[in-house]
């Protein structure tokens, strides 16, 4: 009997070995490195007369205090409150410092509705100096999204915020005050994420087992292959500084859900200081993550993100211009 089952042991643990060598290949010949160049339709911008202008560079210096980075697929519906909020709350505080300049830019990933067209009506009310749209000719995912609209920013910090407004805009202080409390930022480089962990103990008792399972094991995985000592990487709303973000941005290959756990990553990867800060949070119906599939999807994304660094297929290296 004892015999019987050294053999089953030895038998289970050759198939572990063959199983993730077999992932571990899996994950390495399917890397792709993502297409950085820009269509010529995704270089410019509109101007409250119609006429295209040049972005932007992450690379040039700033030339405003903060740059809010709005990803939208199809929120023509969702997106007017959370951009009333936001320039009711940055028109407010410019006024009370002046000294306090911003850019909001929506950048539409490639949408079938009407999302440019509603986000350009604040570029009318506003002007084109303080709200932008830039329009993806096809659709590359969140991560994508919030990527090119980050390459094209002109703040001294970056704000990403997601277009449905779950998060609370006037947070963006608690954020902003946790960056500045960072010391030492070494080479500037700093970054703040908001969290929702706080909300956990309330959404777990209105989820079904198997969600919750799932939730936890998304955890789980985080902590184990990528990402240590933040509790929640998801939330959409994120403040890096200018050097961090061209750190972390530059070298991001995930451009879809999982992307927000790559950056933290190679933030870490790099020991870029990050602090978490409790937000205010409310769930916005209309959400387009797909609860089980998402999820699945990323986990799978876990950890390929993982082993791919680990067999070197994608590198941290110097970062890429993408202009």
């Amino acid at each position: 009997m004892m015999d019987f089952l050294y053999d089953l042991f030895q038998c289970l643990v050759a198939l572990a070995a063959i199983v993730f060598i077999a992932v571990l290949v899996l994950a390495h010949v399917t890397a792709t490195i993502v297409d950085l160049t820009r269509h010529e339709k995704e270089k410019c911008f509109p101007t409250t007369s119609g006429e295209m202008e040049l972005l932007p560079s992450l690379h040039d210096p700033s030339s405003k205090e903060l740059s809010v980075i709005v990803p939208a697929y199809n929120e023509e519906l969702r997106m007017p409150s959370m951009l009333e909020e936001a320039m009711d709350y940055l028109e407010t505080r410019q006024k009370r410092q002046p000294s306090f300049t911003y850019e909001v830019l929506v950048v539409d990933d490639g949408s079938s509705d009407k999302t440019t067209q509603v986000a350009f009506q604040y570029t009318k009310k506003f002007g084109a100096d303080k709200v932008r749209v830039l329009t993806l000719v096809k659709n590359r995912g969140k991560g994508g999204a919030v990527r090119m609209g980050t390459m094209s920013s002109r703040g001294r910090l970056i704000l990403m915020a997601d277009a449905d407004g779950a998060t609370k805009f006037a947070d963006f202080e608690k954020v902003e005050a946790a960056l500045e409390d960072i010391s030492p930022k070494p080479d500037n480089m700093a970054i703040t994420c908001g969290s929702r962990a706080h909300l956990e103990h309330d959404s777990v008792a209105e989820r079904s087992m198997f969600r919750t399972f799932l939730m936890y094991g998304f955890h789980f995985l985080v902590w184990f292959f990528c990402v240590r000592g933040i509790r929640d990487t998801q939330c959409g709303f994120k403040l890096f500084t200018r050097e961090a973000a061209l750190k972390t941005f530059s070298l991001l290959h995930v451009e879809r859900w999982a992307f927000d756990v790559e950056l933290l990553y190679i933030a870490q990867c790099f020991k870029i200081p990050i602090a978490e800060v409790a937000v205010n949070w409310t769930e916005i119906e209309g959400s387009k993550l797909v609860p089980v599939w998402s999820w699945l999807q990323m986990g799978r994304d876990l950890v390929f993100i993982r082993l791919r660094y680990l067999t070197g297929a994608w590198r941290l290296e110097s970062p890429r211009k993408t202009d």
